[in-house]
């Protein structure tokens, strides 16, 4: 592996984590554990395929055993959707202030918000997100779908009050989502 072919994705990799987590530390921490874990097992590699897509399948991977092991130690169990839909709701909206997609996106499951920042945010096929998330195409279509409609209700949701907001610990509150080059 090219160390340089390796940097060159590096911008991409901050991208999608800061999205994905929501938080700058949070994101900088999985880019350099995705970096050293493709430095330590780059032999799994193939030469000659897509390193993007191995790096993101990587990154990926560690994403979602973090949020396990958290979950795990958080102790938490699983809820039933239709027992917390009401606190599902967008968060209040001036019209004088800019959305929040960030607090929106944070609202989606892992799996759709995974699958909608691939594509939409680092333009990735189909089939490259399928491979990195491990998953059929069509599982992909289905959570971007998910993702698509779930991000159109949230952020036409009718008004709340913030306070009443939960934005889990760790996670940025009223930063907009944007592009790092």
């Amino acid at each position: 592996m090219n160390s340089h072919a390796l940097v060159d994705h590096i911008p991409a990799l901050r991208r999608y984590a800061r999205a994905l987590t929501g938080d700058t530390w949070a994101a900088d921490d999985l880019v350099q554990d995705t970096l050293e874990r493709a430095c330590r097992k780059w032999r799994l590699w193939t030469a000659g395929s897509d390193l993007r897509a191995w790096l993101f399948t990587v990154m990926h991977n560690l994403s979602v055993n973090q949020m396990r092991r958290s979950f795990w130690r958080s102790g938490s169990s699983t809820v039933d959707i239709d027992d917390v839909a009401h606190e599902l709701a967008a968060p209040d909206a001036d019209p004088a202030q800019a959305l929040d997609l960030q607090r929106c996106l944070m609202r989606l499951p892992t799996d759709q918000r995974a699958a909608l920042l691939l594509v939409a945010l680092e333009d990735m096929s189909y089939a490259d997100v399928g491979r990195i998330m491990g998953v059929p195409i069509g599982t992909v279509m289905s959570r971007l779908s998910r993702a698509r409609a779930r991000l159109q209700e949230l952020l036409e949701a009718p008004a709340r009050s913030p306070e009443r907001v939960p934005v889990p610990d760790g996670f940025a509150t009223a930063v907009p989502l944007r592009r790092l080059k």
